[in-house]
């Protein structure tokens, strides 16, 4: 039984422009007609004023419920917060799954309304009450980071393309041709024509600046760009719509990178200042620390999270990254083929699974990122298929970043068979 069982409770349909208020008396009758609430300065006191007289009518404070709607909820939930009322967000999955229950097919924002409150009153479902503005504020540019990501990824591919058309054997030069040295070589020489009138001494000058390698390399790399140019001139489609393409692209690739840089700058400035909770810093100083992580994926968890101390048991961090596996079964059948749910945040999964590959490499010189991982990856994970060993990994990590979180310590490899013992030795302790 829900805990809000015996209380008044409200049930609020978030939309863009306004909501629609529907409120439930202690014995579950419906208080007045659901009403709508407009989305400016008046329309939330009038909300304020109508919570006060259900609250002085009955002598019990009431609690206020909405789904989470990406951004259309917060507002209200941030003044509802602020002015010192019960609110609380609800799982979308949880409303959709419970609405439309009766035999008629009806769906508009008064039955919406009354069914959030319905469900907040008669079942007991898991809700949220945390809004803190400044790790809000960091998830919100973490998204964004994200996205301009993925639109430069659009850009980037667009123009690996191009290059295959007009400049074949391009990609043989460069690993990445959408790296830093490739940028400015295309930036300075934007077609085969101007690489092979170019002297020597600039193309090599403009190599040893932005790829920060020896003379050795950049002399083949110049050897092999002269070679590509020259079957280029020969077999390449010579267009001047090409080029203006790839100019336009470059353009656009150079301008996503300043706004990435200068996003990623602040929200390293949001993650110091002092509107950021000190626990978030500390947080922060924990996952950095771990090998694999790095800044971006370190925040973009933390935000993601909000409050690591409302999750109880690593499996509950798990299924918040969408991790669990599906479960199918009916009767007697019981599926082998289950997926990941990914039901929890995307922004998250995509940051574990950053983390994932970086734990499984190797370095510079030669040593794994992470010994644990690496050798549990080659050992342990063998025939299994990329996706599904990864993913193992990633169920690894969610339980090193819970145990880091909960004891506030900083992360240690330690031998899985070590883990073990001590382990076993705590656990005779405590029956002792």
């Amino acid at each position: 039984m829900s805990k809000f069982f015996n209380l008044p409770v409200i049930g609020i349909d978030v939309s863009a422009d306004f909501s629609m208020i529907a409120i439930l008396a202690p014995n579950g009758d419906i208080y007045r007609k659901p009403f709508k609430v407009i989305h400016d300065a008046l329309g939330f006191h009038y909300l304020i004023e109508q919570i006060k007289k259900v609250e002085e009518e009955y002598s019990m404070k009431s609690q206020l419920f909405m789904e989470s709607t990406g951004i259309y909820h917060l507002t209200l939930f941030h003044f509802l917060k602020s002015s010192n009322l019960e609110a609380y967000v609800i799982n979308p999955l949880i409303t959709n799954s419970n609405k439309n229950s009766s035999i008629r097919k009806v769906k508009n924002d008064k039955m919406d309304a009354l069914s959030i409150a319905k469900i907040a009153k008669y079942q007991n479902i898991k809700v949220s009450d945390v809004f803190d503005v400044a790790t809000f504020a960091i998830k919100s540019l973490c998204r964004d980071y994200y996205g301009l990501t993925d639109s430069r990824s659009d850009f980037k591919k667009k123009l690996s393309s191009d290059l295959r058309i007009f400049f074949p054997g391009y990609h043989d030069v460069f690993s990445d041709t959408t790296g830093d040295t490739s940028l400015a070589l295309l930036t300075a020489y934007s077609s085969p024509k101007a690489v092979l009138e170019a002297p020597k001494s600039d193309i090599l000058v403009l190599l040893k600046q932005h790829a920060r390698r020896g003379t050795d390399w950049c002399t083949n790399t110049y050897n092999k760009l002269i070679k590509a140019a020259n079957n280029a001139v020969e077999i390449g489609i010579d267009s001047i719509a090409f080029i203006s393409a790839v100019k336009i692209n470059l353009a656009i690739i150079k301008a996503f990178n300043e706004q990435i840089e200068a996003i990623v700058s602040l929200i390293a400035s949001q993650v110091e200042s002092n509107d950021t909770p000190k626990i978030f810093r500390d947080y922060m100083a924990l996952l950095v620390a771990m090998p694999g992580v790095g800044f971006i994926t370190a925040v973009t968890i933390l935000s993601e999270i909000g409050d690591p101390t409302r999750f109880k048991k690593p499996k509950h961090l798990i299924a918040f990254f969408g991790l669990d596996p599906s479960v199918n079964e009916s009767g007697k059948f019981k599926g082998d083929k289950n997926k990941m749910s990914k039901r929890g945040t995307r922004y998250g999964r995509r940051a574990l699974y950053t983390i994932a590959l970086a734990s499984v490499r190797k370095s510079k010189t030669g040593k794994p990122v992470n010994s644990i991982l690496y050798k549990y990856r080659k050992e342990n994970l063998i025939g299994k298929k990329n996706k599904v060993a990864i993913g193992a990994i990633m169920h690894k990590i969610v339980n090193y970043i819970f145990a880091v979180l909960r004891d506030k310590r900083p992360y240690e490899e330690r031998n899985p068979q070590l883990h073990e013992q001590m382990f076993l030795n705590n656990a005779k302790k405590k029956t002792a």
